[in-house]
């Protein structure tokens, strides 16, 4: 059940605002003795990135489905080479900052605030849950934050579940630690092959050879209606969808640039901060949580309380989305049916869960590790693909999975 959608002068006039008040935000904070210039920047970053998921509408689950599970039955890679691109361009630009940051990677030095986590058995099982979690809620974390500022009250209780998965995640974490983690090697690809080069040439070229076995399913875009040159610069930028590929880009421009700050990208980290202290208020986080506050990822950093700089980061992001789906007519208070609400939830645990024990999700631990070119990332994303496959299959049964994945005009 939703209401109706449209570009009118008030919704143009309320984003206008909410986008104006995020970079007011951003102003108070540079100033403010009790944050800064990290938290501020943090606020930009927020902001830019909900814009840009909104406009591309980029999704991971979104994507990957189109590819695995069309509801039409026509398989589409557009998305999924968008996600590549991605990828590509993130791994490129983050390359040259830890380049500059750490010149010989071979002397066992990591980069103190890039996405590089262990690989154990611990992994494939959060990969695994995160994307079963994907194919039930009906989105990743990042883009459940995007579309709750389109007004998706889907996100409500996929988000709460995301909330209490931490909270599992937080009250097993010893366990998983124990057993496993502690123990896990943390690869770093440049640290592995005695170099930068050789560790992007390699990742470009699985990338590149996957896009160009991807391309056989890509669909042609669909031809813009016509409208005078002004018309039509407006009308692309702020209303029609953006192409797949531009989002995608975007989102390495925005990870990089964020690394440079000194932060890499991901929206785990604020969340699990506040799961974290919730679990403490209830009595169920254990005393001690071994070892976690050494990685990186969602992990939540201690000294920062319940305001933390990712809940800065977040909380733009959802602005950002609103305002750019208001600007578009595409806000729409959208009431899910009883049953969608109760997947999300259950899919959103099970995003929590994962997420808290792969130490990050589909934009830290998949986009900012493998960006790092940290093997942990290319481990989650195998993990997650098995996951999100498993899930759909759960979800939409087996009539959009008759045919094998081949491009068109093949024969079986």
């Amino acid at each position: 059940m939703s209401a109706p959608a449209s570009v009118t002068p008030v919704s143009c006039t309320l984003a206008g605002v909410l986008f104006f008040l995020g970079l007011g935000s951003s102003w108070y904070l540079a100033g403010s003795a009790d944050f800064g210039p990290r938290q501020a920047f943090q606020v930009l970053a927020g902001l830019a990135l909900g814009v840009v998921l909104q406009r591309s509408r980029f999704c991971f689950q979104c994507h990957l489905r189109d590819l695995l599970a069309p509801a039409d039955g026509r398989r589409d890679s557009t998305g999924t080479v968008a996600l590549l691109v991605a990828l590509a361009l993130g791994l490129l630009g983050t390359s040259i900052v830890l380049g500059a940051w750490i010149v010989d990677p071979s002397r066992g030095h990591l980069p103190p605030i890039a996405h590089i986590g262990p690989v154990g058995w611990h992994l494939l099982v959060g990969g695994a849950t995160f994307g079963l979690g994907m194919a039930l809620s009906g989105s990743c974390i990042s883009a459940h934050l995007y579309r709750l500022g389109e007004g998706a009250l889907v996100t409500l209780p996929a988000l709460f579940g995301v909330v209490l998965g931490f909270g599992l995640g937080f009250a097993s974490w010893n366990w998983f630690y124990v057993s496993g983690i502690v123990v896990a090697p943390v690869w770093w690809l440049p640290a592995l092959t005695g170099g930068y080069g050789l560790a992007v040439l390699i990742q470009l070229g699985v990338l590149a050879a996957l896009a160009w076995w991807l391309l056989g399913w890509r669909r042609a875009p669909e031809a813009a209606p016509s409208s005078d040159g002004r018309t039509a610069v407006l009308t692309a930028v702020f209303v029609r969808r953006w192409p797949a590929w531009v989002g995608g880009a975007a989102v390495a421009v925005i990870g990089t640039v964020t690394l440079l700050r000194g932060d890499a990208l991901g929206v785990t980290a604020g969340i699990g901060a506040l799961a974290r202290q919730l679990s403490d208020v209830a009595g169920l986080l254990p005393v001690r949580l071994e070892g976690l506050d050494g990685f990186r990822g969602c992990r939540s950093a201690t000294g920062e309380g319940l305001l933390s700089t990712n809940l800065f980061f977040v909380s733009a992001l959802v602005l950002g989305s609103a305002s750019a789906a208001l600007t578009a007519g595409q806000f729409a208070w959208r009431v899910p049916p009883w049953r969608e609400a109760v997947l999300a939830l259950i899919g959103g645990i099970l995003l929590g869960f994962g997420a808290m024990i792969s130490l990050g999700c589909t934009i830290g631990v998949l986009f900012s590790g493998i960006a790092a070119s940290a093997v942990s990332g290319w481990v989650f994303a195998v993990a997650m693909l098995v996951g999100l496959w498993l899930g759909l299959l759960l979800r939409y049964g087996r009539g959009q999975w008759k045919d094998p994945l081949r491009a068109p005009g093949i024969e079986s």
